[in-house]
């Protein structure tokens, strides 16, 4: 059920958005609905490994001493010599 909401906001924004909302074919109830679901949609955890990169673990394999910060600090020389 759709409930009423009363919002304050400035003149021009209003405007700029109705402008907006009519070109993307939609209401400007339904822009900000879209807005504030996005605002407040449950963010994945950033540890979380996507399903991509767990099918490329293993792929590469790295000798038992390979030292990343000192291959990353060695690319990084190399990039801005």
């Amino acid at each position: 059920m759709d409930k009423k909401l009363t919002l304050s906001l400035n003149q021009s924004i209003i405007e700029n958005a109705k402008i907006y909302a009519k070109s993307n074919n939609t209401s400007l109830s339904k822009l900000i609905e879209s807005y504030l679901a996005t605002l407040t949609k449950e963010t994945k955890k950033k540890s979380e490994i996507t399903p991509l990169v767990k099918s490329l673990s293993g792929v590469i394999e790295l000798p038992s001493d390979f030292d990343e910060k000192e291959a990353y600090y060695g690319y990084l020389m190399d990039k801005y010599k």
